[in-house]
């Protein structure tokens, strides 16, 4: 298959490359973008491991083609870490309150909850459940999971706060 011109800005750098327009989203990014933070869990997108940030919505890299992607706005966990390179706020709660075991849903369950926290800055606990239904975890049993979310959104409102 012929391969096409793909553009689009991944982590808030434009990047230029060719790939055949079938190719999966998650694939691009980990085989011709060496980034491997989002994850290939089921290929189905039922477990959210790939989960990626699209123009301002969390979609699932392996149902997304690249030529779908073409000339959009793609974050992934890279690219929530903050500018400085320090952790964001929802990296280092996962960290503090024990949010992942293995680590292998960790990426994608991280890049949801930075989406959720942006449409809903402080969510309960069922916003928040509700928010990461769509992102499965087979250790936690996701208690701190949920506690590390209320954390970071309590920590990023505080910041915001001082900053105002």
């Amino acid at each position: 298959m012929a391969k096409m011109h793909i553009e689009m800005t991944v982590n808030g750098q434009p990047i230029e490359a060719l790939a055949e327009p079938r190719t999966l989203l998650i694939h691009f990014l980990r085989e011709q973008q060496s980034l491997t933070g989002p994850h290939i869990g089921c290929d189905t997108g039922h477990c959210g491991a790939c989960t990626v940030d699209m123009n301002g919505q969390s979609v699932k890299a392996c149902m997304v083609f690249v030529a779908q992607a073409n000339g959009n706005d793609v974050t992934t966990i890279e690219g929530i870490t903050n500018p400085d390179g320090t952790l964001h706020a929802l990296q280092d709660a996962f960290r503090e309150h024990h949010g992942l075991q293995c680590g292998y849903c960790t990426p994608g369950m991280i890049t949801r909850a930075y989406r959720l926290l942006q449409e809903h800055p402080n969510p309960s606990e069922e916003d928040i459940r509700y928010g990461i239904s769509g992102n499965l975890c087979r250790c936690t049993g996701y208690q701190n999971i949920v506690k590390a979310i209320q954390a970071a959104a309590a920590e990023l409102s505080a910041s915001k706060e001082a900053a105002e």
